[in-house]
């Protein structure tokens, strides 16, 4: 069974919004920090925004005031709320679960894709 499963990519035009979820396969992943990141082609993977089990979110400067990250833990969901999406922000974009809240994301998503048209 896959841990985690993305969905809610797409096209968009800049200045959209997208709002991508993270299925997780279990409530075992309430407890651990979760984090979103991306990969666009030709480039590293990078790191968006992280939330812990409580709820407290971080983010990379490059999305703050844009993204927000959020968990709904009685349903074993992660969102990430994307507006005023740029070009920039195209990637595949990737859930991930830090178990020991280390920095180690031991579980990761497919991926889903989100293509930003100018």
């Amino acid at each position: 069974q896959v841990p985690l499963v993305e969905s809610g990519g797409g096209l968009v035009q800049a200045g959209g919004s997208l709002r991508l979820s993270c299925a997780a396969s279990d409530r075992t992943f309430n407890f651990y920090r979760m984090g979103w990141f991306r990969q666009a082609p030709g480039k590293e993977r990078e790191f968006v925004a992280v939330i812990t089990g409580i709820g407290r979110a971080y983010y990379d400067d490059s999305v703050k005031g844009r993204f927000t990250i959020s968990r709904d833990n009685a349903n074993e969901m992660v969102y990430l709320q994307m507006n005023s999406l740029k070009p920039e922000d195209t990637a595949i974009y990737y859930c991930a679960a830090d178990p020991k809240s280390d920095g180690a994301y031991g579980y990761w998503g497919q991926g889903t894709q989100v293509t930003v048209s100018s």
